[in-house]
């Protein structure tokens, strides 16, 4: 097994990718040597001593590709450190809320096998001008929360570089 760190991400319209990119600059300038990596492209871990998994939370769940990239690369997932980050809420104060964390919590739980040396919430982003369908639909439906909603981005860059940091101290 090299020395080398995979940052891999899943994401829909971008935001996520934008996040690993900064964990991975981050663990870089820790002198850690990473690869980054959509899911959908990792056809083998081997190589790799530790995995940073990103993932955004759609309506509490996390996209299909990273419930795939975890079932199937549980086997050696279980067998490195791996620390994992998601993107939810598309507004600051959704972060405030109390049950925020608890969405990640609740994935997390879904794979009991999995013990992350670090797993963080931060804010997404949202942008109805770039959905596609059927995201489109909830900025259209007048029902929907996002209904008319504008543009927003909650990430927090400090917080995802502290975190980052954190991160490399405990895959060193």
């Amino acid at each position: 097994m090299s020395d080398k760190i995979l940052v891999v991400y899943v994401t829909r319209y971008g935001s996520t990718r934008e996040v690993a990119e900064r964990v991975a600059e981050t663990l870089r300038e820790n002198g850690l040597q990473v690869d980054v990596r959509p899911a959908k492209q990792v056809r083998a871990l081997e190589g790799y001593r530790a995995v940073v998994l990103g993932a955004p939370l759609y309506i509490g769940r996390w996209l299909k590709d990273a419930q795939r990239f975890l079932s199937r690369f549980q086997a050696d997932l279980a067998q490195r450190p791996v620390a994992v980050f998601s993107l939810g809420p598309t507004r600051l104060e959704e972060m405030a809320t109390p049950d925020v964390r608890a969405q990640l919590d609740q994935e997390l739980s879904k794979y009991p096998w999995l013990k992350p040396v670090a797993a963080e919430l931060f804010g997404g982003k949202y942008d109805p001008a770039t959905l596609r369908f059927p995201d489109n639909l909830l900025g259209a439906l007048p029902a929907s929360p996002l209904h008319g909603a504008p543009a927003s981005d909650a990430r927090d860059w400090d917080a995802i570089r502290v975190w980052a940091n954190d991160v490399a101290i405990k895959l060193r």
